[in-house]
């Protein structure tokens, strides 16, 4: 397999051990916020979920086609409306959510062939490759992941969390 493609599909499978790790933290660590007045770690995980559909839906079906990409949703909207959702779902659910649309993701990167993941296509403005969209995917999944590990540690619960 192509090292970069290896290396996204290695980072989105080590993401599900460490959202699955999760589960092992009390309610109330699943609700603390990562800083004052910002997301709780639930808000956090359950945000990535539509941005895995929508790359796996309205974007990976037309990057290597003629067709013109969809409408890139409101950001600010679809992480509102996901944040809400995970408020108002269990930590199980939102796990198993998250769970099954990333091996929905990585199930879809394996069916992409290897030639394709430097191969150009525009975004907009921007020339990029699979793997520069991918590897910025990546690294805000990273970001994420730093901020729960800090605040988990910060409320004694560290060791129930998988390293990323």
């Amino acid at each position: 397999m192509y090292h970069d493609k290896h290396q996204i599909i290695s980072h989105y499978e080590r993401s599900i051990v460490f959202v699955e790790s999760l589960a092992g933290i009390t309610e109330e660590q699943w609700r603390t916020p990562i800083e004052p007045r910002k997301w709780a770690v639930a808000e956090v995980i359950g945000h990535l979920t539509p941005w895995d559909e929508f790359v796996l839906n309205q974007r990976l079906p037309f990057l290597f086609t003629e067709e013109s990409l969809p409408k890139g949703p409101d950001v600010g909207e679809m992480n509102a409306s996901a944040a809400r959702n995970s408020r108002a779902r269990s930590k199980d659910e939102t796990i198993a959510n998250f769970i099954h649309q990333r091996h929905q993701l990585i199930d879809a990167l394996y069916e992409i062939v290897d030639e394709q993941w430097q191969q150009p296509f525009t975004i907009g403005a921007s020339e990029l490759t699979l793997y520069s969209y991918f590897a910025s995917l990546v690294d805000h999944d990273l970001h994420h992941f730093s901020q729960i590990q800090t605040v988990l540690k910060n409320v004694g619960a560290i060791k129930w969390i998988s390293s990323i």
